[in-house]
């Protein structure tokens, strides 16, 4: 018996053991191997932006370390883990596992490591503006590759001190200094098989000489760097050398080549930032095998229950004793690995929800940067709009000819509508958030679709095509609504009927459908027979950047935003955009509006009367007037505006000449830009306000006002005048503020 139960304890140690038992050395180093592979294929993941597949790499070599407890392996996955949250601008995470990996290393002694966990860590410290720290972490890598003559990471080492002191400030002894490390770090990765490294360091490099003014040596760097990024896929590398390039290429005048790469950097950015949906679909799978493995169990349990009833009695303590053994052994098996499955499940489900918490706060980085790209780039769009607008208006004072004059007219109009179709592209968000406002004025709808087919004509006659245009004369003459908006929507469509309509024939039909009181229903339609549109393709080509193919954008041209634009607007008006189309055979855009007949007896009366009452202008004769404005063109234009109507003008460049002009010469009004080098318009206005309150200072600026109007008046202007203007309105609100302060 005593032989039998210790025959039973052998057994179930064996069972036990077995449960447990360590990795063969065949095992461990085919481990070993494969997690070496992983490590380096992590490694080129993050490289390229590819983060989800990295963190997966990286996870399961994670998983393998601690299976075979390699603690050099554990901290070799961390330290590589730490490079991927920097890459991801969560430096509190980088930190964390960087430290944890730093804490093995030492522990075991492992030198190599170290060093590379160090340059991550110089990285780290770069990142956050600690660029003494980082050089000290640089230095105790450079001292282990030096010992061990490594001439790659020597290199990757000084290009790294030189990227630190080139983020420490743009100065011309940084970057001549900048400059020796990047040399010296090129001449050591010449012969090392590191694209990435050599991708940066020409980035560097690049950006240095640009800072010294070296423009065509900085952009062929740059696009050294760029050919390799692509050639490798790089992301984040080609995002940053055409950005750089971008910046060249706006310093050398280039200004085309300019916007195009830095088109090409932000859609390339707007990709970077996409959330991987793949998450929770890992996180369900490694459920449902957890669920599989206990259905499993509970199967091998009802088993060998029924195997037990069936034994022999005569063998009935010696069986139960061995299978007692094995349910106990799979059990407590089973168990660990489940506890294990479950482990790592509930480890994967924290990760995927920190990635996607990093996702979403990239996605609302992104957001800001585009908003405040928006708002730079309304302020450069209307300065030079202003210039368009202010010497057609020149241009239509010297008594141009009938011919001229029409061509002015038209260039005016133009003007007007770029204006708009510049506000409503820039800020389509806030137009699909319907957040811009529909203007109730009389207008005349004939009249205002004639000035749009007039404006068109030039691009109609260029393809050979020909306008016909259509007018129920049953339609009131005065209609009230919103003639801007109306034109817009007419220059979208009947302009992609243009371009995709050659040597043939746009019809312009507007129809009265009905009139209820004073309410006036209308029915629009621009018909073509031009290239026509696929059934496919009709329901996409109203999405935002969205065209019927790349072919017809390579032919055509364009944003793929007016038809977007058109749909936004028409249901902002409480219409619909509706399309019948046919490949090679024409389209028809068609939709209806509901306006407001506005023929009230007496009209022509209270509009000569409100002519009679405009203001005189010259009541501006010798009145002094100064302006305040950096750009040449825009001081030229509003001076020769103002000096047709026998105004004195004085000029200054910038606010702070500004404030001496006002101290030391009287004036009757100050005109201020708000963008200026030196100190702003703002700033300007609140020093002249401490020693004068009573002069009218107007902001004429092209900065987008929206919601902030009451900056402007608690800082001391008088009015606002966004550029471009309308004359009548410039005039206007010169006049009522120069003439409120003439005594009664």
């Amino acid at each position: 018996m005593k032989k039998l139960f210790f025959s039973l304890i052998l057994l179930f140690t064996f069972y036990i053991g077995a449960a447990f038992q360590e990795k063969s050395q065949e095992e461990i180093a085919e481990i070993n191997k494969e997690i070496q592979q992983l490590l380096n294929e992590a490694e080129i993941s993050v490289n390229v932006l590819e983060f989800e597949k990295a963190l997966a790499q990286l996870n399961q070599s994670l998983d393998l370390a601690k299976q075979i407890n390699d603690q050099k392996f554990i901290a070799l996955s961390s330290s590589i883990l730490a490079q991927l949250f920097y890459i991801r601008h969560d430096l509190d995470r980088a930190a964390t596992e960087l430290q944890r990996a730093i804490s093995i290393q030492r522990e075991i002694n492992d030198d190599a490591g170290l060093a590379y966990s160090y340059l991550t860590n110089a990285k780290i410290f770069d990142a956050l503006g600690e660029f003494d720290r980082a050089h000290k972490y640089l230095s105790l890598a450079r001292d282990y590759y030096l010992k061990e003559n490594n001439t790659e990471y020597l290199g990757i080492v000084d290009l790294n001190s030189a990227i630190t002191i080139l983020h420490a400030g743009n100065t011309p002894k940084g970057n001549q200094e900048a400059l020796s490390y990047i040399h010296r770090a090129e001449k050591n990765l010449q012969d090392a098989n590191n694209d990435y490294e050599l991708s940066r360091l020409y980035f560097f490099k690049a950006r240095a000489l640009m800072w010294q003014g070296n423009l065509e040596q900085g952009k062929a760097e740059a696009e050294k760097a760029l050919k390799i990024a692509e050639a490798n896929n790089f992301g984040s590398m080609i995002m940053s050398s055409t950005r750089l390039l971008s910046q060249v290429y706006e310093l050398a005048g280039n200004y085309q080549e300019s916007l195009e790469y830095l088109q090409s950097s932000n859609s390339i950015r707007d990709s970077i930032f996409n959330i991987n949906r793949e998450a929770l679909a890992l996180d369900a799978n490694t459920r449902y095998g957890v669920d599989a493995m206990r259905t499993n169990l509970r199967e091998l349990t009802r088993q060998n229950a029924e195997q037990e009833k069936s034994l022999k009695v005569n063998k009935l303590t010696t069986i139960l004793s061995v299978a007692l053994i094995t349910i106990l052994s799979l059990l407590t098996l089973s168990l660990y690995k489940n506890n294990n499955l479950r482990a790592r499940a509930n480890d994967l489900l924290q990760k995927k929800n920190d990635e996607l918490t990093i996702a979403k706060e990239n996605a609302e980085k992104a957001s800001l940067a585009k908003a405040q790209f928006l708002s730079t780039i309304t302020h450069e769009l209307r300065t030079p709009l202003y210039a368009v607008t202010g010497l057609t208006h020149l241009l239509l004072e010297e008594s141009p000819t009938e011919n001229q004059k029409e061509h002015l007219n038209s260039l005016k109009f133009s003007g007007e509508y770029l204006l708009s179709l510049i506000n409503n592209i820039l800020d389509l968000n806030k137009l699909e958030a319907r957040k811009v406002e529909i203007l109730e004025t009389s207008f005349n709808l004939e009249k205002r679709i004639s000035d749009v087919l007039i404006a068109l004509k030039n691009s109609a006659d260029d393809k050979n095509t020909k306008l016909h245009f259509n007018f129920d004369q049953e339609i009131p003459k005065k209609l009230k609504g919103d003639p801007l908006k109306i034109s817009q929507i007419l220059i979208n469509l009947i302009g992609n009927s243009i371009k995709f309509t050659e040597n043939g024939d746009i019809w312009i039909n507007v129809s009265q459908v009905n009139q209820v009181g004073q309410q006036v229903f209308l029915h629009f339609e621009i018909k073509d027979n031009g290239e026509g549109i696929t059934k496919e393709k009709q329901s996409a080509i109203f999405e935002n950047f969205t065209q019927g193919s790349l072919q017809i954008n390579r032919k055509f041209g364009g944003t793929g935003l007016g038809l977007s634009i058109v749909k936004n607007l028409l249901n902002l008006m409480n219409s619909e955009i509706h399309l019948d189309s046919e490949l090679g055979k024409g389209s028809t855009f068609s939709f209806d509006l509901k306006f407001e007949a506005f023929e009230q007896p007496g009209e022509k009366t209270a509009i000569s009367s409100q002519k009679e009452a405009a203001p005189n202008n010259n009541g501006l004769q010798g009145k002094k007037i100064l302006i305040v404005e950096d750009n040449k063109i825009n001081q030229m234009i509003t001076r020769k505006i103002l000096e047709k109507h026998k105004v004195i003008c004085d000029v200054a460049d910038n606010g702070t000449i500004a404030i001496e002009k006002v101290k030391n010469n009287p004036f009757d009004l100050i005109l201020m830009d708000i963008h200026m080098p030196g100190i702003s318009g703002i700033e300007a206005t609140i020093e002249i306000r401490k020693f004068d309150d009573q002069i009218p200072i107007v902001a004429l600026t092209a900065v987008t006002l929206d919601e902030n109007l009451d900056e402007f008046y608690l800082n001391g202007f008088t009015d606002i005048i966004p550029k471009p203007y309308k004359t009548e309105e410039f005039f206007h609100k010169i006049n009522k503020h120069i003439a409120a302060t003439i005594p009664a």
